[in-house]
């Protein structure tokens, strides 16, 4: 457990849970989210955050709902499947039974949740928002990400431009949304993927607000220029660029990480804002 920024009273600590879903496959996802927390110090004035990862996939490791202000659910290897008639997945979404259920309370402390390409999937099968299946291939690199006219209207989108550029690297997707279950909860889809003419499919849902206080993205907004360039110097990992997508595409990947306004604009928007929102509203509810 990591305290930021130590202090004698309690009431003044918000305590964020990472979701490790990563299942013990090494990452860069880890490193970015911690860090992303860590920036957010300075924005929170009389309250500060600490932060403790569970490992749910690897040790079936769950915290309490009660316990914990803010979730960061991650992004991780496999199908968003692997879980059924496991513990630790029948664990997770009966933590997310709980906290969804605390937060129809109409007074109080909320509980925020932001949930990460893995398991922002999870989440969709947990509210049968949609289908989520198999890609035809693996979805990997920088791409545009579009808004939806709902997507215009987010403020935690404000700051990126239409499109915007982020990390995708997936295996599965999440198309064919429910309307209707969505229409239940107010749930908003916010963006879609990059606009493919040449293809004849569906366009994978790319984020969703689900309310005030739960939020997913199926791409990684957590994804850094340092940790991407680490990942792409891997001879192995730069030569699987070239041979599939070509060495054009390879160079714009490095391009598009050497460029403020692609996904360095969005590791600087996206999470943080989330931070910046639910630390908001919580120091409201812990000043009153």
């Amino acid at each position: 457990m990591e305290i930021i920024n130590p202090d004698p009273e309690a009431s003044r600590i918000l305590k964020v849970a990472i979701l490790d879903m990563y299942n013990n496959v090494p990452n860069q996802g880890m490193r970015c989210i911690k860090q992303i927390i860590s920036e957010q110090d300075g924005f929170t004035e009389d309250h500060f955050l600490l932060d403790e990862v569970f490992d749910v996939r690897g040790s079936g490791n769950l915290p309490q709902a009660d316990d914990y202000d803010i979730y960061v659910s991650t992004g991780g290897p496999g199908s968003p499947f692997d879980g059924e008639g496991q513990a630790w997945e029948a664990q997770y979404f009966q933590l997310l039974d709980q906290l969804w259920a605390h937060n129809q309370n109409l007074n109080g402390h909320k509980k925020y949740v932001f949930f990460i390409c893995h398991s922002f999937q999870m989440l969709c099968r947990y509210f049968e928002f949609a289908h989520v299946t198999k890609r035809r291939s693996t979805s990997f690199g920088i791409f545009p990400i579009h808004k939806t006219i709902e997507g215009l209207g987010e403020p935690f989108y404000h700051q990126l431009p239409d499109p915007y550029y982020a990390v995708d690297s997936r295996d599965w997707q999440v198309t064919q949304p429910n309307f209707n279950k969505m229409s239940e909860v107010g749930a908003k889809i916010l963006s879609l993927e990059k606009i493919r003419p040449h293809v004849d499919l569906e366009r994978a849902v790319m984020s969703v607000r689900i309310s005030n206080e739960f939020f997913g993205t199926q791409f990684h907004p957590e994804a850094d220029a340092t940790g991407m360039s680490m990942y792409f110097q891997q001879e192995d990992k730069r030569r699987a660029v070239i041979d599939n997508h070509g060495e054009q595409k390879y160079q714009e990947m490095i391009d598009h990480l050497n460029d403020p306004d692609k996904i360095a604009l969005t590791y600087n928007t996206v999470l943080p804002n989330f931070l910046r929102e639910a630390v908001g509203q919580l120091r409201g509810v812990c000043a009153s």
